[in-house]
């Protein structure tokens, strides 16, 4: 079974973790769990964020208005699901004794974030209205 699916069955199932090598002093556990709130948090925002972006400038062209919805919607969406993810990935590799798992998301979390926010920049200052 590939490690994709066990991770993925591991969403489900988090009590199977333990089967697997030993458990890690709890501040480590407790620590992997406030990092996974705080990914959480982040998505709640970019969700918040698309939503405001749709609702409250009403006066935006509509194609960049929804652009801009979709890509912090999906910025939300992506945030959740690694968040989950990293969540298992680092408590399997705490149990078995493992160096943490490197992950490029937070990098490309924060360019897509950054694109948005400096498109949103070219909004306000030239107005593109609708």
């Amino acid at each position: 079974m590939s490690d994709f699916v066990q991770s993925l069955r591991l969403w489900f199932a988090p009590q199977r973790i333990r089967d697997e090598g030993e458990t890690p002093d709890y501040r480590f556990s407790l620590a992997n769990e406030r990092t996974f709130l705080a990914w959480i948090r982040t998505s709640l925002a970019l969700v918040g964020g698309g939503f405001a972006v749709d609702q409250f400038l009403p006066d935006l062209r509509w194609g960049i208005r929804v652009g801009f919805s979709l890509a912090l919607l999906a910025a939300g969406v992506l945030c959740a699901l690694r968040a989950v993810n990293h969540w298992v990935r680092c408590e399997r590799a705490m149990r078995r004794g493992e160096d943490l798992p490197a992950s490029r998301f937070p990098a490309v979390l924060s360019l897509v974030v950054a694109v948005v926010a400096i498109a949103m920049v070219v909004v306000v200052v030239f107005g593109w209205a609708g």
